[in-house]
């Protein structure tokens, strides 16, 4: 997917979240996550912390950060990966 000309490799889905990356992303290590229309970055360097959401309700906020929490290490090579 590519939005205004930056590619958004995927990190992984799970239950209908897209936890992503935007190709020109800068430290801290981040990673987005989209679900029904609505988006949230979460710092993922150490632990996992909210940084900014938008359109998201409650629950899937806090359903999308338990999901950066259990995929933190895979978020965090992968970012390696892709960006060094």
């Amino acid at each position: 997917m590519r939005v205004h000309g930056c590619a958004m490799p995927t990190v992984f889905e799970q239950e209908g979240f897209r936890f992503f990356f935007y190709s020109n992303d800068h430290t801290p290590i981040h990673v987005h996550v989209s679900y029904a229309g609505g988006e949230a970055v979460f710092v993922v360097e150490e632990g996992v912390e909210l940084r900014e959401s938008s359109g998201l309700k409650v629950r899937d906020l806090d359903r999308a950060q338990k999901l950066a929490k259990e995929h933190r290490v895979l978020i965090v090579s992968k970012w390696h990966e892709f960006f060094d």
